[in-house]
């Protein structure tokens, strides 16, 4: 077989379904490949988009998302999506073309091998291993390096450079899957210290991060939470992997979160604090408020030791996967603690601030009522509509804002944001990916007019493929956050942040979407979100919101000083 032919292969080995991408000349032997292959090929209509599609792919599914591009600008274009997946350690395997050996140096259309700069090296500094196949003989040597890279310890993405001579070069096939597994290693001293520390606080309060949703640690985090009877605060990227319903579920903790959170653990005294796959940045910690320190001991347990402490001191570090060492924790809590007996005061503790917190919360949905449109009676119309198991995705901007404080997640892994890099329209391609991952939950987006312009194309790739992803616009013509953190800090509007009102009804309708405006409260009901979901058709709802309410950010407009001066 051909080397383009031994990578399909490889690839196929390990389960892979889809590969996102667009064509060009430089990747032609992977087209022959792929035409003989059962991998299906998703053409997208920007290599970004292909990016964010496999990242939706690989957050959804745990397996590794795939994605192409052809040489020069095709292999560019991945860049801003490969670079969110780093940020968020999601294990993309990127595949780019390159011209043939024998011209490299002279100027052929899309080279880009220059001796200062390559692609390889642009891919170097966002990926976990970056490297171009020059010798037929290692094709499969280095996509199973890539592959292992992708998948073990801190995941994240791998990039792989083909020129188009070395990929039509016949190799022969070793054959077999890899076995590729997280090694299951802990501190068992830290352990031990992080348990007697847990059974002698009186005022303990876990912290969940993107880390426990990476590890798939969400039934040890229930089982600790209710054994110990310890409440538990999520970050952003957390947010979901706890019951947000649950009686000692505090919400998310920082911008946009709960003041539940905030009270119980930035306002009153919290003795013990157990932080798990969390680097504690700036969204989680309100712009690193020292109030957040535990007044005894911080136990911050990460795979990455390069994130325990770097932001707050640590008394106890552990480094490790969160599902292995918390269900070594909960062995060891057990074993010290024999027959543990807490009884339920922090959960009485944590049903009594929201109580009182509900009732502000009512307060402000029947404020939100009337009209024009406000983007939090927007939330609680669709959480009232769709059902427990949708999959929320989140644009970076104001959407992000108004779900993470007003929508709760009762599912584990069902809301995302990719707060690691912060690009604005990824929430518009990656459901693409992620409703392919679960074909079986609703998949919706809650994206800003901006974001949405962004790579608002991608819904034509949607309805190619017939991927019924619900696009939820919050139509404002502006690019919300910036207008309105600038408002809140008095900032002039040297950069413009407004624009003309944009049709996206039609603009769906263009692409071969339905496209529905909404303007009004309870216009979005369950009736209407059961037969966008039956009809299995790509659906924007155009949402006509009020420009002027103002969204939950005012934590991080305290920060800016001090994160861009």
């Amino acid at each position: 077989m051909t080397a383009a032919e031994l990578i399909i292969k490889c690839l196929e080995d390990h389960g892979v379904e889809y590969i996102f991408g667009i064509p060009g000349g430089a990747l032609e032997p992977l087209n022959n490949a792929l035409y003989k292959s059962k991998i299906k090929v998703i053409v997208t209509k920007h290599e970004e988009g292909a990016a964010f599609m496999a990242d939706g792919y690989a957050r959804l599914s745990g397996k590794i998302g795939v994605c192409c591009g052809t040489s020069g600008p095709g292999a560019t274009n991945l860049i801003t999506g490969i670079a969110s997946s780093y940020a968020d350690s999601i294990p993309v395997l990127v595949l780019t073309g390159q011209v043939s050996t024998s011209v490299f140096g002279k100027g052929a259309v899309q080279e880009f091998t220059s001796e200062w700069l390559s692609i390889v090296d642009m891919f170097r500094s966002i990926t976990k291993y970056s490297d171009m196949i020059i010798n037929e003989k290692k094709t499969q040597e280095m996509v199973s390096r890539a592959l292992r890279t992708a998948l073990t310890g801190r995941t994240g993405p791998v990039h792989l450079n083909l020129p188009t001579d070395i990929m039509k070069r016949e190799v022969s096939y070793k054959g077999g899957r890899i076995s590729i597994g997280q090694a299951a290693v802990f501190d068992r001293e830290g352990v031990k210290k992080a348990a007697r520390l847990l059974l002698s606080a009186k005022r303990p309060v876990m912290i969940a991060g993107w880390g426990t949703v990476l590890s798939r640690a969400d039934k040890e985090l229930l089982e600790l939470s209710e054994m110990m009877d310890i409440p538990v605060a999520t970050s952003q990227k957390g947010k979901g992997i706890f019951n947000e319903l649950h009686p000692l579920s505090l919400g998310v903790l920082g911008f946009a979160g709960s003041p539940i959170a905030k009270k119980y653990i930035m306002e009153n005294s919290v003795d013990v604090m157990l932080a798990i796959g969390t680097s504690f940045n700036e969204w989680m910690t309100s712009g690193w408020d020292e109030r957040l320190l535990p007044s005894v001991a911080k136990i911050q347990l990460d795979i990455d030791p390069d994130e325990i402490g770097k932001n707050y001191p640590v008394t106890v570090g552990i480094v490790g996967d969160a599902k292995v060492v918390l269900r070594e924790l909960i062995y060891e809590l057990k074993r010290q603690g024999k027959k543990i007996s807490v009884g339920d005061r922090r959960q009485r503790e944590a049903k009594r601030l929201k109580k009182k917190f509900a009732l502000i919360d009512r307060q402000e949905l029947i404020r939100s009522g009337g009209m024009p449109y406000k983007p939090q009676r927007l939330m609680k119309d669709l959480m009232d509509s769709l059902p427990e198991n949708a999959i929320y995705f989140a644009d970076n901007g104001n959407s992000m804002a108004w779900a993470i404080r007003y929508i709760n997640i009762l599912e584990p892994y069902s809301f995302y944001v990719p707060l690691g890099f912060a690009s604005m329209g990824y929430a518009v391609a990656s459901p693409v990916g992620a409703k392919l991952a679960s074909p079986e939950r609703p998949v919706i987006t809650l994206v800003g007019d901006g974001g949405f312009l962004m790579n608002g194309m991608e819904v034509a790739t949607a309805s190619n493929y017939k991927i019924p992803v619900i696009w939820v616009i919050m139509n404002n013509s502006m690019l919300g956050m910036v207008y309105h953190a600038r408002k809140l800090a008095s900032l002039p509007e040297g950069i413009p942040s407004r624009f003309k009102r944009v049709d996206f009804v039609k603009i769906a309708e263009g692409l071969g979407a339905r496209g529905i405006r909404i303007t009004k409260p309870g216009k979005i009901n369950r009736k209407m979100i059961n037969d966008i979901i039956s009809s299995g058709v790509p659906t924007v709802l155009d949402v006509i919101i009020d420009p002027e309410e103002v969204p939950p950010i005012h934590s991080r407009i305290k920060t800016l000083d001090s994160v861009y001066t």
